[in-house]
């Protein structure tokens, strides 16, 4: 009987958009003129400074090899924008309600965020010992890790017809399954495939640890299936020297996620809030507590640890 297991992809979110909004959000307060000598460069008279391209430059994080051609493009990029914001305000863009709401949105989480970063500001980094210590509880991820090669089948979910599943659920082998799918006119590609356990959500690699050898197992990612089989499982530990630098990010990021939480529990306790809509907003709620280490989920440890290779 071949095992159903369903995923969900991510999908990307384009940017664009986004940085011409943060753009007119500037745009909507007061320019100063900036000092001589910081113009960069002058769009119908709007200036870039220094400033701005020191800004890009820091949140693009360039390497110092890198600097002096990264400036260029990245002057670029901001004239390309200053054109853009010129062209939405001259096309009164910028007055388009679904825009002015976009801009609002945008300055309230601007605005919330650059407050926990100055409440909470930046955690202590954790010690050895608490960095050890984490590596230690979570042998799953770290000395007991392991890597599993899969060997697929992958086609078009349309064509799981009843039959096909039936064939399917019958099959021994994905041998077996591509000579039906062959026969039957079912357009599919064999690949071959290694995972660490650790870039798998925990249940899922269970599962895949516990399965008899040739087992079928059917994975759903909207408009493709993918059909396979473990063909081997491999001990991959990683040492606590290589995972100690990712373990010690994991667990600040856990720390000002807590405290985070912690700040607007408190705040929501102080205000005073009213659910004006009860079919929308149901029964109050109390504040929320602070949240519990993130060591204590799975689906977070397996995130925070899903670089390791």
């Amino acid at each position: 009987m071949v095992t159903p297991i369903k995923m969900l992809n991510g999908q990307g979110v384009r940017i664009t958009v986004g940085m011409l909004l943060l753009s007119l959000l500037a745009a909507c307060g007061p320019k100063q003129k900036s000092e001589p000598g910081q113009a960069m460069a002058s769009v119908n008279g709007e200036e870039i400074t220094a400033m701005q391209l020191a800004e890009e430059m820091q949140r693009a994080n360039v390497p110092a090899a890198q600097q002096a051609a990264a400036k260029k493009q990245l002057l670029e990029s901001l004239i390309d924008r200053q054109v853009l914001q010129n062209a939405a305000v001259a096309d009164k863009a910028d007055r388009d309600p679904k825009v002015v709401q976009a801009i609002e949105r945008a300055k309230a989480q601007i605005i919330a965020q650059a407050y926990l970063q100055k409440k909470v500001g930046t955690p202590s980094p954790p010690t050895k010992a608490e960095v050890a210590d984490y590596y230690h509880k979570h042998p799953e991820f770290f000395a007991q890790r392991k890597q599993i090669a899969m060997n697929q089948l992958v086609f078009a979910s349309a064509d799981m017809s009843d039959k096909a599943k039936a064939v399917i659920d019958n099959a021994k082998s994905l041998d077996e399954v591509a000579a039906w799918f062959k026969d039957n006119n079912v357009k599919f590609a064999p690949a071959q495939i290694t995972r660490a356990t650790t870039d798998l959500p925990p249940d899922l690699s269970s599962r895949l640890l516990s399965m008899k050898a040739g087992q079928l197992f059917l994975i759903k990612e909207g408009e493709r299936s993918l059909l396979n089989t473990v063909a081997d499982v491999k001990d991959a530990p990683v040492t606590l020297e290589t995972a100690g630098p990712q373990i010690e990010q994991y667990l600040m990021n856990s720390k000002s996620k807590e405290a985070a939480t912690a700040e607007i529990a408190r705040l929501r306790a102080a205000a005073k809030i009213d659910y004006l809509n009860k079919e929308v907003a149901g029964e109050p709620k109390p504040a929320p507590a602070a949240a519990a280490p993130a060591a204590s989920s799975d689906q977070s440890v397996a995130k925070g640890v899903a670089g390791l290779k």
